[in-house]
């Protein structure tokens, strides 16, 4: 590496009012080189990137390019010194075309002072070429996968020619196909010498792709160290000051008669899909971004209508009209976008906890606001959310606390049934913990836990067994104790099928 980086980051601070979000946080990049950036949420690190990308200023300490000190009030001086940030929560404008989003601030005029609009699709082919991209030009950006917009993203970086590329979480929405597409690009980015912040919770994703870590907690700057030379345990106990032991660890499972039950269950491009779920036992259900598992639980929930089957939940046959029919036969769902359809973000914690048991805190449609409160509260302490955020916006939370108030909303309600769609997606690894003993608690408690994730590690780790899905079916289902990622993975993309006789296929 050159003895002179190419960013460096010293001593900056930040507070917002009484709160220090940055305590003398320090940090360097290289070019060419991957540095993650790690910490639980609310460590400091959307803080210093927003610093580093102009959306808000520090209070003291330096930014040097090249040796230089540089000074960053606006993103257009982030541009302007080749910083560019890829958000978690895409920056782009889905009802315009991929090539309009290209050429954003920077439109080609004709000489009569119009958008040439030739020269922006001609413009955007090249752009996506540049990072080895076929999408078309024309489409609306809205209609492209979570993955392709993000592409395009990088396609803008590239094109402006950024020397330091953030990317925050940028597997967190992406298919396996669309990551390794991902990966790629950073390997052709570092070959070209541009530095890259990388942002991840996903501890494989980082000793795969990092050369060096820096490690933020509770604002401050706690060490820096070569990936070579650190275990993903040494990083966990930088993050939380503290040893994690064995993540998934869980004692063994004492299951009772099955509480829920899906026999034929049909649907849009869905099933058959047949299953149960006992009492105390945690089932998770794997499968590639796009194999039914999502539309599977909203078929139980009664947020899509199904078109044949049975599900029944203690016994009792579930045909809901809509979620809330479901809520009143027992159900409870934490969705995969929580943000969209698992919380109301401009209501307050309290609000959003309480909302699915307001009808067994009323009388004749007045809430007892004393009774519901102290409720709330009660779970808010289970889930260790800080009691004085009870009347805070839940989007003023962090990820991995919207996600505990998602999940108190169920404890409160004591729902029979909890479907949780990538329950731990976007969270810190200290709350990952939090939410896996939450989990083995309810089982313990006799819930039935259907658990949908794309982490493999996690979706075996925490179950007692693994459901598979491809096109819409169950096509294998394991004990999790015996099971692998690698056979997890042959059975999702259809690998693992063997031929018998001439034409007859089944699973291995």
């Amino acid at each position: 590496m050159n003895d002179e980086p190419l960013l460096r980051i010293e001593d900056v601070t930040k507070r917002f009012g009484a709160t220090l979000a940055l305590d003398h946080v320090r940090f360097e990049l290289q070019a060419g080189e991957v540095h993650a950036l790690m910490g639980e949420n609310g460590a400091g690190k959307s803080t210093l990137m927003k610093i580093l990308s102009g959306n808000i200023e520090r209070d003291s300490g330096q930014i040097y390019m090249d040796g230089r000190a540089i000074d960053i009030r606006t993103p257009l001086d982030a541009r302007a010194h080749g910083i560019a940030i890829i958000h978690q929560e895409l920056n782009t404008v889905p009802h315009m075309s991929v090539a309009e989003n290209l050429s954003l601030g920077r439109e080609p005029r004709t000489r009569f002072g119009v958008l040439d609009r030739r020269r922006v699709r001609r413009d955007a082919r090249e752009k996506l070429a540049r990072i080895g991209s076929d999408i078309d030009p024309d489409r609306p950006l809205g209609s492209l996968s979570v993955g392709m917009q993000q592409m395009v993203e990088i396609a803008r970086a590239v094109s402006e020619e950024a020397r330091v590329l953030v990317l925050d979480e940028p597997t967190a929405a992406l298919s396996r196909a669309e990551a390794q597409q991902l990966y790629a690009l950073i390997g052709q980015m570092r070959t070209a010498g541009v530095g890259l912040i990388y942002i991840s919770h996903r501890m494989e994703e980082v000793w795969q792709l990092a050369d060096r870590v820096t490690v933020l907690r509770d604002g401050g700057y706690v060490g820096t160290g070569l990936m070579a030379d650190l275990t993903p345990e040494d990083v966990v106990r930088m993050m939380v000051g503290r040893a994690m032991g064995d993540l998934y660890d869980h004692p063994r499972r004492t299951t009772g008669k099955p509480m829920l039950s899906v026999e034929n269950l049909t649907g849009d491009g869905i099933g058959p899909v047949s299953f149960d779920v006992h009492a105390g036992e945690v089932v998770a259900m794997a499968g590639l971004i796009g194999s039914g598992r999502t539309e599977v639980a909203r078929l139980i929930f009664g947020a899509d209508r199904r078109s044949g089957g049975r599900v029944t939940i203690d016994g009792r046959d579930s045909r809901p009209s809509g979620p809330h029919a479901a809520i009143g036969d027992g159900f409870g769902m934490v969705p995969e976008d929580r943000k969209d359809q698992g919380l109301f973000l401009d209501h307050t914690v309290e609000i959003n906890i309480a909302i699915s048991s307001l009808d067994r805190l009323s009388t004749a449609g007045v809430v007892h606001r004393a009774e519901t409160r102290e409720a709330v509260l009660a779970e808010m302490k289970r889930l260790h959310l800080r009691q004085n955020a009870i009347d805070l916006a839940v989007k003023a939370l962090s990820g991995g606390n919207q996600q505990k108030a998602a999940l108190a909303r169920w404890l409160m309600r004591d729902s029979q049934v909890l479907i949780l769609d990538e329950p731990t997606r976007g969270v810190d690894i200290g709350a990952k913990r939090e939410i896996y003993e939450l989990i083995d608690e309810l089982a313990k408690a006799g819930k039935a836990i259907l658990v949908i994730s794309s982490d493999l590690p996690e979706a075996i780790g925490i179950s007692d067994r693994l459901l598979v899905m491809r096109e819409g079916r169950i096509v294998h289902e394991i004990q999790s104790s015996s099971a692998t990622e690698e056979d997890v993975m042959a059975h999702a993309t259809g690998t693992a099928v063997r031929r018998v006789g001439a034409s007859e296929g089944v699973e291995a």
